[in-house]
């Protein structure tokens, strides 16, 4: 049986729900050919970070090397080495244009930043390039003791609308789940501007190196363990936003995708399984979502989308807390 696996994303056709997110994959263009051999929807490429459009790739070599002075134990970990990276929007724009002259699916770019400012005006430069969408990637450790949660959000907020005010294409936000109310901060850059949300931004852990007595960047891959955080905030927004949903982190199998789709997304972003098992991997994983659907009869994805989803509850936050104590009472220990 044949099963009808388009969906929308950001207004976009899409032959199916497999997104191949940001990563060093999407950064060349040999592995976004063979992304789209194998399978991807649509790709995101790496992003494009605030720091290196408000200073060119040589103020950012000068912050590395006089923080590296000051303290060498620890400021050289806390900004990444830069080379063999995208050092400039120049080479950023060169990579776009590439990708938009070689691959038939769409193409989105990535920005990455964290505090309003003259630099989302960039995104204007994608659009002309040939982005068929922007994600704005939201990477953001409050550290500042003296500002409130309050402020944060609206920092947010206004990143959101700045961005949104420079382009005429969809604008996806990838954001973090660590809001007091993140349901609320949903709702409130859809009315910002954002046409849909990618569920969730991972934020990488510093480790301790004890031999050299340095804090030591440490990329851990997700698994798919890490699916359960975007599946349950999938399963809650679906519906209740007027916008696309992404769901992103823990997509290692065909299973996860369908999980995802139950629970209301649109599209599953990929990033670790195919760092892990390369770009055929998309294949595998498409052929096992489609197979699961088909074996059950569903004449397309989108009948199935959302039927796990909180949408029809009326106490979704009661329906919660019923599971949460489920969970604890009828969990059994062998010991």
């Amino acid at each position: 049986m044949t099963v009808d696996i388009t969906t929308k994303y950001l207004g976009l056709d899409l032959t199916n729900p497999l997104v191949a997110s940001s990563s060093p994959l999407t950064g060349k263009l040999d592995t976004l050919l063979q992304l789209e051999e194998a399978g991807a929807a649509a790709v995101v490429l790496p992003s494009l970070f605030e720091e290196q459009i408000e200073h060119d790739a040589w103020a950012v070599y000068d912050l590395y090397e006089y923080g590296s002075a000051i303290s060498p134990e620890a400021f050289g970990s806390y900004i990444p080495e830069m080379d063999g990276y995208n050092t400039g929007p120049e080479h950023y724009l060169e990579l776009l244009k590439k990708a938009k002259d070689n691959l038939t699916i769409p193409v989105i770019a990535s920005l990455n930043g964290m505090s309003p400012g003259g630099w989302t005006a960039y995104a204007k430069t994608m659009e002309e390039a040939g982005a068929d969408a922007i994600e704005l990637n939201v990477y953001r450790v409050a550290t500042d003791i003296n500002m409130t949660g309050r402020e944060i959000e609206q920092s947010y907020i206004d990143l959101v609308s700045d961005v949104k005010t420079a382009i005429d294409i969809p604008l996806a936000v990838k954001i973090s789940p660590y809001f007091s109310s993140t349901a609320s901060m949903c709702r409130r850059m859809v009315e910002a501007g954002a046409d849909g949300l990618v569920l969730f931004n991972r934020f990488y852990q510093p480790d301790i190196n004890l031999d050299e007595l340095r804090v030591k960047p440490d990329v851990v891959l997700s698994s798919p363990v890490n699916l359960r955080l975007p599946l349950r905030w999938t399963a809650i927004l679906r519906g209740r936003i007027d916008a696309s949903i992404a769901a992103s982190s823990g997509v290692h199998t065909g299973e996860d995708v369908v999980k995802l789709i139950l629970a209301g997304a649109d599209v599953t972003m990929m990033t670790s399984a195919l760092l892990k098992y390369g770009p055929s991997h998309m294949a595998t994983v498409l052929f096992e979502m489609e197979s699961w659907f088909a074996e059950r009869e569903y004449k397309s994805i989108e009948q199935g989308k959302g039927s796990l989803s909180q949408e029809s509850a009326a106490d979704p936050e009661g329906f919660e807390r019923t599971n949460y104590m489920r969970s604890l009472v009828t969990y059994s220990s062998r010991y």
